[in-house]
């Protein structure tokens, strides 16, 4: 009886676990800190330890003033996560600046391991996302306002106004994952073949060509 009890209890232990919905993020932390130790060779879905912590490794000045949005996009993302701000590391969060020029976009992309949240510093955008049921949300924002893309749907940033614009961006990772839908597919390394992307978006092979050339890798 005792071992049909044990039985009855580990299929049940079994069933809630399909049942349970399962989410992918970053590791619980199980210590204070863990700076960041970006010079080690280890490489473990993360980066370990370093030994000689000081206030400073919990410090990014990079934010204060807008980045250079000289270039075809007219935005920039001045970002301050686990790459750039080794104090982060364990800690599930990261920020970034985006500046964008009159017109400047933040071209249609998804951030894989993290939901996103904007505040608004300055200027008017227009902002969106799209579910995977291929409806759009959209909304103008302006200077004070906040906005939130989920996790993992592509959403764009584009400037409305005539003036730039600005916003800080937070991310529920230390590591949120950035992927440029057009960049990944017309400028991937080795190169996706003509076919496949001419067939997806219906568009002859020397179209494709033209849309490769103009994201090659530089």
């Amino acid at each position: 009886m005792a071992k049909i009890h044990l039985y009855m209890a580990a299929a049940c232990a079994v069933v809630l676990a399909l049942a349970a919905p399962t989410l992918a993020g970053d590791p619980d932390m199980l210590q204070d800190v863990c700076v960041a130790d970006l010079a080690s060779p280890i490489k473990l879905n993360g980066f370990p330890c370093k030994a000689n912590v000081t206030a400073d490794d919990f410090f990014f000045p990079g934010l204060r003033n807008p980045g250079n949005t000289n270039n075809a996009a007219g935005s920039v993302v001045t970002a301050a996560n686990l790459e750039k701000f080794p104090g982060v590391n364990t800690l599930g969060v990261s920020i970034a600046r985006i500046d964008y020029a009159p017109g400047g976009q933040n071209p249609p992309h998804t951030h894989p391991r993290a939901t996103e949240i904007i505040f608004v510093l300055e200027g008017t955008l227009e902002v969106g996302f799209i579910t995977t049921a291929n409806k759009l949300f959209t909304k103008i924002i302006c200077k004070g306002d906040v906005f939130v893309f989920p996790r993992g749907l592509v959403h764009f940033q584009q400037n409305r106004g005539h003036g730039p614009a600005a916003v800080v961006a937070a991310f529920n990772s230390q590591l949120q994952g950035t992927q440029a839908i057009a960049m990944t597919l017309f400028g991937a390394t080795p190169p996706v073949s003509s076919d496949i992307l001419s067939k997806a978006f219906r568009i002859d092979s020397g179209e494709v060509d033209a849309m490769k050339a103009k994201f090659a890798p530089k």
